[in-house]
C-alpha cells in the first residue's frame, strides 16, 4: 500500500449548501472525503448508473450495499481517500434566482404587495469556495492506483486540478498509541481499535468530520526533520522541484485501517 498526498487547486467556484441560513447558503471551508471520493474515483473504480429516476435518484448511495454506486467498491480496491484540508482559501458570494415553489414561497408578479421592487421576490445568495483556492488531501492506496488529473465536484461541477506526489514507504514509520493528528478525519471511517481523545467538530453533512484530534491507536508518521530518516528524505527530494517538495507539510501523522463506514459496518455487524 502506498501513501499519496495530493493538492487540489480549485479552477472554478465550488458550492455546496452545507448551512441554509434564510436566503444564505453557505459552503464549508472543508471537502468531504466521500464526495471527493465519488469525484476521484467514479469513473475508474465506482459504477455510474446510466440514469436513475424516482426515490433511488434522491437517495444517499455511499455505504447502501443494495446500489450499485457505493464507496465500498473503494474499501474492496483497498482505496482511502481523506478529507481536504484548506490550504488557502477565499469565498465569492452570489445572488441567484430560486425556484418559484409552493413550499418556498408564493409565486408573485412585480407591482404586487412584497414584490414592489423590481426583482424577483424569491432569490438566495450562495456563498461559494473562489477560484485559486488550494486544499491538500492523503490517498492510501495501492501503487497501481490511478488518480484524476483533473475532477469535478460540487453543486455547479466545479473543475479542479489534482496533483499527486507518492510518499516513499522507506520515509514512512508506523507506530502505535497516543497522537495528534492536524488533517481532519472521517469518524465513521475510523477502525474500532483507534479512540478519538480529544477533538475539534466540523459539522456539515452527510458526516460531521473531525479536526485536531488526539487519538489512540495505529498510525503512520513522515517529517521532513526526521534524523533517522535524513538520507532518505534527502534523496525523495531530489525527485521533486521545488514546489512540489514545499507543498508538503512538515509532519504527517495519520491513522492506519481506515476505510469506508469502518464505524458503521463495525456497529451493525
Amino acid at each position: 500500500m502506498a501513501l499519496y498526498h495530493c493538492t487540489l487547486t480549485l479552477h472554478d467556484n465550488v458550492f455546496f449548501a452545507t448551512r441554509e441560513m434564510g436566503i444564505l447558503y453557505e459552503t464549508e471551508k472543508y471537502l468531504h472525503n466521500w464526495g471527493l471520493s465519488f469525484a476521484l474515483f467514479t469513473i475508474n473504480y465506482i459504477p455510474q448508473p446510466y440514469r436513475l429516476q424516482g426515490e433511488l435518484a434522491q437517495k444517499p448511495t455511499y455505504l447502501d450495499t443494495n446500489a450499485e454506486q457505493n464507496l465500498l467498491h473503494l474499501n474492496q480496491a483497498e482505496i482511502y481517500v481523506f478529507p481536504a484540508q484548506p490550504i488557502n482559501w477565499s469565498y465569492q458570494i452570489n445572488t441567484f434566482k430560486a425556484a418559484q415553489v409552493g413550499y418556498y414561497g408564493k409565486s408573485k408578479q412585480f407591482g404586487d404587495k412584497g414584490a414592489d421592487k423590481n426583482y424577483p421576490i424569491n432569490y438566495g445568495r450562495a456563498k461559494e469556495l473562489a477560484i485559486g483556492s488550494q486544499y491538500r488531501t492523503y490517498i492510501i492506496a495501492p501503487d497501481t492506483i490511478k488518480i484524476a488529473r483533473w475532477i469535478r465536484l460540487g453543486k455547479w461541477a466545479a473543475k479542479i486540478r489534482v496533483e499527486a506526489i507518492k510518499i516513499p514507504d522507506n520515509v514512512i514509520q508506523h507506530k502505535s498509541g497516543n497522537y495528534t493528528c492536524l488533517h481532519p478525519l472521517n469518524p465513521l471511517d475510523l477502525p474500532s481499535d483507534t479512540q478519538i481523545l480529544l477533538y475539534n467538530r466540523i459539522v456539515m453533512p452527510p458526516v460531521s468530520l473531525v479536526s485536531q484530534a488526539q487519538l489512540h491507536g495505529a498510525y503512520l508518521v513522515a517529517k521532513k526533520n526526521d534524523e533517522h530518516k535524513k538520507d532518505e528524505w534527502q534523496a525523495f527530494k531530489s525527485t521533486l522541484n521545488p514546489t512540489q517538495y514545499q507543498q508538503l507539510p512538515e509532519a504527517i501523522n495519520l491513522p492506519t485501517g481506515v476505510f469506508y463506514g469502518a464505524g458503521n459496518i463495525t456497529a451493525t455487524a
